[in-house]
This record gives C-alpha cells, sequence and structure tokens, in this order.
C-alpha cells in the first residue's frame, strides 16, 4: 500500500485508516434545518381537525419545532424517553416528528384505529411518558388512562379557546405550551444511530411488534425514495400523503418533502374524496400516496360528479396490491399514472417500486400496465431474494415462486425489546435477510411480482391459488366495488377459494354473472367454490382487507355452512 501510494505522489507515512472525507452525522433535525433556510418561503398547507386551512412556511414550521423541543424539555423530557402522538396529518403532527426527535427523544406513533386492547398494550411496552393528541382522540384514550401510569402529562393538539374538557389527569393544551416557549433552540448533535421513531405492526397475530427507526436509517430512506427513479419529488412538487401520519411515519414522506423542498399537503382528518378533491384543486397536488381502497372511493367520487384532476400526475398506491382496471382508469380517464410500491413497517416502509422511466413509458400498454400491478424494482440499497422452504436461493426468471426475503439499510434487524424472532435469517455469508411473510416472484429485470402473503395462498388439491389474483380479477368488473379471497377448509381438496364480494351503489350483478365474468378470465379451477355478497369488508387500520376477521367466521364454511341469517 505504501509503495503504491508513493507511485501516485501519495506520503507514505500517512495513516491509511484516517478517513479522508468529513464525518458528519446524520440527523432529523437537519432537514427541517436545511428547508427552512434554502426553501424557506415553501408551505406547508394543512386542513386543520377545527375546520379551516392553515398555511405556514418550513422557515415558521422548524421555529415551532424548537419551541415544542423547549415546552417537552421543560417537562423533563430526555433523550432516549419515548414521546407518543395520536394524531391525523397536520402541521402539528409535523412539529411534533421534528420537535420530538430532534431533541434525541423517539417519537412513538401510535395508531388510534387498533383495538384499545392493542394502544393499552403499546403504551405499556413502549413506556411512553408523554402523550399528545388530536381532541378527537381524548375519549378513546380516558376510560384506559387510569392504568396508563408512566404517562406524566397529555398535551392536546388544539388552540386554547377549543380546548375540550377532559378526565385526563395533568392534560395540558399544545399552543398553550408553544406560547410560553422559546424559539431559540440549539439542536443536540446525535449520534446517526440515535433511534429517531417508534411504529407498531398491526399486530394481526399476537401482540403488535415494535419498529425502531434511527436518523440514519430515516435519512437513507428519504435520500433513496425521492430519487428521479423512485417518487420522483423535487422542489417543484406539490405532495399529500393520503396515508396517516400515525402509520410508519406517512411513508417517510414528513421527511421526503423538506429535503426536496417541495409544498407539503396534508389533509388531517379529511380522508373523505370530496375532502380531498378540494384540497387538490386548492394547492394544484400533483403527487398523491395511500392505498388502493383510498383511490377506488376517489374515481368513484370524481366519475359520480365528472369531475378531473389535471394537476395529479402520479399517484403512488402501497398497502396492497393495486388491481389493473385502477390501473387503467386512472391512465385513460385522467392522465394519472399509478406508482406501484411495496413495503412493510419493517422496511420503513419504501423497499421496491415501479417508477415511469423512459423505459417503462416507450412500453406497449399492456406491458406498462403489468408493471404497475407489480411490486416494481427494490431501490438502491434495498436487495431482494426469493427462497424455497430449505433456504435454497431461487432464480429470477420470472416463473419461480419463492418466499420474499429484503435487506437494506433501513430494514429492521430485531424488533423493539424481543431479541429473537423467527422472521429473520443468516445466509453463508452471514449476511441477515428479514423474512417479509410474502411470496413472489422476480424476473430477470428485477421486477418483484408479490403473488400473495404466505398465509393467504389458497392449497388447493396440492396445486397454490393467489387469493391476490383471483380478488383483483374480480374488481375489474365494474359492478364489483370491492372483493376478498379467503381459503376455506374443504373436505377433498384441503381448501378452496370463497369469494366475499361489496358491490357498486345500485348494481345488480348477482352470482352467475360474477362466475361468467371470473371463467372469461382465470383457469377453470382457480374458479371459488362459493361467492358471498356483503355490505362491507372488514379493513385493518390502515386501509388492508382483514382476512383473518374472515377467515375465523368462515373456515369451515365448505364443511359446516353458515347460515343464511348469519351472512
Amino acid at each position: 500500500m505504501n509503495s503504491l501510494m508513493k507511485k501516485h505522489g501519495g506520503d507514505a507515512g500517512v495513516n491509511v485508516s484516517t478517513a479522508y472525507m468529513m464525518c458528519q452525522e446524520l440527523m432529523i433535525s437537519d432537514l427541517l434545518e436545511y428547508a427552512a433556510h434554502v426553501y424557506g418561503r415553501k408551505e406547508i398547507i394543512t386542513r386543520r381537525l377545527e375546520g379551516d386551512t392553515h398555511r405556514y412556511s418550513y422557515k415558521e414550521a422548524l421555529q415551532r419545532s424548537k419551541k415544542l423541543a423547549n415546552a417537552l424539555t421543560n417537562l423533563g423530557v430526555k433523550i432516549g424517553d419515548r414521546v407518543g402522538t395520536m394524531a391525523w396529518n397536520t402541521y402539528r403532527h409535523f412539529e411534533c416528528y421534528y420537535g420530538i426527535s430532534g431533541m434525541g427523544a423517539i417519537c412513538h406513533t401510535i395508531n388510534p384505529r387498533l383495538f384499545i386492547e392493542q394502544i393499552d398494550y403499546i403504551i405499556h411496552h413502549a413506556e411512553t411518558s408523554i402523550l399528545l393528541l388530536d381532541a378527537c382522540f381524548v375519549p378513546l384514550i380516558e376510560p384506559i388512562a387510569s392504568h396508563l401510569e408512566g404517562i406524566k402529562a397529555y398535551i392536546v393538539l388544539i388552540d386554547e379557546d377549543k380546548m375540550p374538557s377532559t378526565s385526563l389527569p395533568n392534560a395540558l393544551c399544545y399552543e398553550a405550551l408553544m406560547a410560553d416557549s422559546s424559539e431559540e433552540y440549539v439542536w443536540p448533535q446525535l449520534s446517526s444511530d440515535t433511534p429517531a421513531s417508534l411504529c407498531y405492526t398491526s399486530g394481526t397475530t399476537g401482540n403488535p411488534k415494535g419498529v425502531l427507526y434511527t436518523h440514519r436509517s430515516t435519512i437513507l430512506h428519504a435520500y433513496a425514495s425521492r430519487n428521479p427513479d423512485a417518487l420522483n419529488v423535487s422542489s417543484d412538487s406539490v405532495v399529500m400523503p393520503v396515508v396517516p401520519m400515525y402509520h410508519v411515519c406517512a411513508w417517510g414522506i414528513p421527511y421526503i418533502a423538506p429535503m426536496a423542498g417541495a409544498t407539503l399537503v396534508l389533509p388531517g382528518s379529511g380522508m373523505e374524496s370530496a375532502q380531498l378533491y378540494e384540497l387538490v384543486t386548492l394547492a394544484s397536488v400533483d403527487l398523491m400516496l395511500g392505498v388502493p381502497t383510498i383511490w377506488l372511493r376517489f374515481i368513484d367520487y370524481l366519475r359520480s360528479h365528472n369531475l378531473g384532476v389535471p394537476t395529479v400526475h402520479t399517484i403512488a398506491v402501497g398497502g396492497a396490491a393495486a388491481p389493473k382496471s385502477l390501473v387503467e382508469e386512472l391512465d385513460k380517464q385522467y392522465g394519472v399514472y399509478l406508482l406501484p410500491i411495496w413495503g412493510m413497517t419493517e422496511t420503513s416502509p419504501l423497499a421496491t417500486l415501479g417508477a415511469k422511466t423512459h423505459e417503462v413509458a416507450s412500453m406497449s400498454t399492456q406491458a406498462r400496465y403489468a408493471v404497475q400491478v407489480s411490486a416494481g424494482k427494490p431501490l438502491f440499497g434495498i436487495e431482494v431474494s426469493i427462497l424455497d422452504e430449505r433456504k435454497r436461493k431461487l432464480p429470477h426468471d420470472g416463473n419461480s415462486k419463492g418466499f420474499l426475503f429484503v435487506r437494506g439499510p433501513w430494514v429492521l434487524n430485531r424488533y423493539y425489546k424481543l431479541e429473537k424472532a423467527d422472521a429473520f435469517f443468516r445466509d453463508d455469508q452471514d449476511r441477515l435477510w428479514f423474512d417479509t411473510g410474502d411470496i413472489a416472484v422476480i424476473d430477470e429485470k428485477g421486477y418483484v411480482s408479490i403473488v400473495d402473503r404466505a398465509k393467504d395462498m389458497i392449497k388447493s388439491g396440492g396445486e397454490w391459488i393467489s387469493s391476490i389474483d383471483l380478488e383483483n380479477t374480480a374488481v375489474g368488473h365494474p359492478e364489483i366495488k370491492e372483493a376478498c379471497v379467503i381459503g376455506a377448509r374443504h373436505p377433498k381438496w384441503e381448501e378452496r377459494p370463497l369469494l366475499f364480494i361489496v358491490k357498486q351503489p345500485h348494481a345488480a350483478i348477482d352470482k352467475e354473472q360474477v362466475y361468467q365474468y371470473l371463467s372469461d378470465r382465470l383457469v377453470k379451477w382457480w374458479l371459488p367454490d362459493d361467492v358471498i355478497f356483503l355490505t362491507a369488508l372488514p379493513h385493518t387500520a390502515t386501509g388492508k382487507l382483514q382476512k383473518k376477521v374472515l377467515r375465523d367466521r368462515y373456515e369451515n364454511y365448505f364443511t359446516k355452512p353458515v347460515l343464511e341469517s348469519e351472512v
């Protein structure tokens, strides 16, 4: 090495282990500092829960985030403390993201749509010390407050003159605290690996599990996600996350937007289509993000009111596979590109996506649609692999199906307070991989297609049936609003598909018409053994179909039919 350095003019006496580049820690507070100084006049626009629209700049957001850090310091919050939030998509919740993590505490977002027993468990498990919550969630917490002994104060995110009367002990008004706090605050210099935020999984099997994100993982996720071949967020963008800020940090958008200097539009609790349309029009939104059920309802609203969304060019869809019918209608009727993304709480969450590159744009319509119903390609930093039951690597040939494993700098390496879990695997190079629980196919170009959740695949007569493919085929019918498929026990075939359907309003489709429609599009042995019409399907707090509820009730349908009165 010394001779090589001499040859190229180097000093043989230099210690080659010395870093030659500045070593600067990655801190979340720097994102907002940057936005305030470089894009200080760019706005955050919020539909307030009070009913009006609030607008302010990144510079003002930084000042108020520092006020919050001072207020929390005065309440005794220290580095590493878990500070909970239970709030919608608002500028105040945005301030919590930065004020809490910036001071070195951990912003613990709590999903208010979980069962109250799960919320109780999460607060205790995280040892949350302070809870900031929207006024609408005060009645939710009041019944369990008496045994939330660890919470020292409840801070209600509301104007002083609208502070509700509450039985919560030591209840404080957010705006009163802010009025009494200084905006003079110096962010502590933290290690990049300092924990920054904590989010729990939905707990569909067992108790919810905590995923602890660091400053480093959060910023690297934002770097990768904003790129042109990813979400393509720039200072010209107007971005609206229609995924709640209490769920996986709103897919990272509150960090991506300031990094890019983009205008950030926050819909508050207004996730209904009419409210979204009003805000899209007001702010000229060009990028929206959310789960398929949101967009199916949004398109219904646009169609029924003969409206368009001319400023919107991209809708990013995650949380569940997008049906081809949604891709096609957004494209042909509204000129909107459906950007498929895939990820999990455990992956921060973006891991793969199908950007509209020149290559994709030049494809035939059907080839492009095939990309858009896939999970896309992995972002830089994310590695994906499919393995068989014996953990042997399967080829990326577009045909081989296997268990999807991922690794990367924003993928967890263990759950919070849970040292061991079956979801992790070390390969022959001692590299750690996370088992996503999905069955997938990966093709030669790197596109990942999620076949199904491993637990939702239907094994019939020794062959596999994808519930996702069956559902997405069904919702292609114009009179079907939503569909869900489970595998029910069968005396001969082990399992057979059972299809649940929610009709469009005023639709007249019947069971025979459903079978006819599916018969033209699926092989015979994939056809469901029965079709049940429901007025609504159960969903998780994040909009995903809650198949466990249906499975628990109907798993013996073909061996012990559910009475007609129970359907």
